[in-house]
């Protein structure tokens, strides 16, 4: 079944959710799926790979990127640049591969005014008191930047109204099957298949067509 552009799936919640860990593992067990790696200027945490969990590179060189056009989105998270490539990102839906980005939600907002067609998942901690206990089992994370993260985390947790989908993460598993989920049904819709596939496969001409 041919698909004339791969869906576009952007996640966001806040730091210790799990979005990342969700993203990486739903690449790993659906096939048709990418994780587009963002760009970011803060330097790699132990065990991240350049080019797999970020493209790691300097202010200078990520602020020359943003004025040469070539980020979807971008902003400024807890004192560090993020963004998306644009570039990267049509490369893969152009070519009927499914994206799906983890992103914060100043991020999400930006892309929301260009990619209409996306479909915008919300991941939730059972409680604020389970998110700080997340945040400190991160060797990475200072007394000072967990409530700097916690502080962030009220005002995202605010936005999640704009989102299609509110997945809880209680339980990694579950959280996953319903991700998966998602973008499975997202995956089935009429919309999403290429009416050509069906004329030349079938040899009738869809109404709608």
């Amino acid at each position: 079944m041919r698909k004339s552009r791969g869906n576009l799936f952007i996640v966001s919640a806040p730091s210790g959710a799990g979005k990342t860990s969700l993203c990486r593992k739903l690449t790993s067990v659906l096939p048709n799926i990418k994780h587009a790696v963002s760009y970011t200027t803060r330097p790699p945490r132990k065990g991240e790979v350049n080019d797999r969990d970020y493209t790691f590179v300097s202010e200078e060189e990520f602020k020359r990127m943003a004025e040469n056009g070539e980020f979807a989105e971008w902003a400024r998270v807890h004192g560090n640049l993020y963004g998306t490539s644009r570039g990267r990102l049509e490369e893969l839906r152009a070519a009927g591969t499914d994206v799906i980005l983890d992103i914060d939600t100043q991020g999400a907002k930006e892309l929301r005014a260009h990619y209409d067609d996306g479909v915008y998942i919300f991941i939730l901690p059972p409680s604020l008191d389970a998110l700080r206990e997340r945040l400190e089992k991160r060797m990475s994370n200072s007394p000072k930047e967990i409530e700097l993260r916690i502080k962030r985390a009220f005002e995202e947790i605010r936005d999640f109204t704009e989102y299609n989908y509110v997945i809880i993460n209680t339980d990694f598993s579950e959280a996953l099957g319903e991700l998966k989920a998602i973008v499975v049904a997202e995956d089935k819709k009429t919309s999403r298949i290429d009416p050509a596939w069906v004329r030349e496969t079938f040899n009738v001409q869809p109404y709608s067509a």
